[in-house]
């Protein structure tokens, strides 16, 4: 699977949210189904994440920058949140 290809189709096709205010939200709500964040995410964000077990969490082995552009957008993104994968695989990191 490559990661990049995966994330542009969920991105394309499914319900994606990005930002850690969006992605925090949708853990609380219950509409996370995987989570991932860039390897620079800031501390209590993931201090965050470790208290939820519930849902799967990819560290992206770039930065937020390079997330961001892995996403296909011209801003950092240091954490997103897959609602809806639609025609993409990305969910297959939660099993691995």
């Amino acid at each position: 699977m490559d990661f990049n290809i995966s994330l542009r189709r969920a991105l394309k096709t499914g319900k994606v949210f990005l930002g850690q205010n969006s992605t925090r939200t949708c853990i609380t709500e219950g509409k996370a189904r995987l989570v991932v964040v860039a390897s620079n995410c800031p501390g209590d964000f993931r201090k965050f994440l470790e208290t939820t077990k519930d849902v799967p969490v990819h560290v992206f082995a770039g930065s937020g920058v390079q997330l961001g552009m892995a996403c296909g957008k011209p801003f950092l993104v240091s954490a997103l949140a897959v609602v809806e994968p639609g025609e993409s695989d990305i969910l297959t990191l939660a099993r691995s």
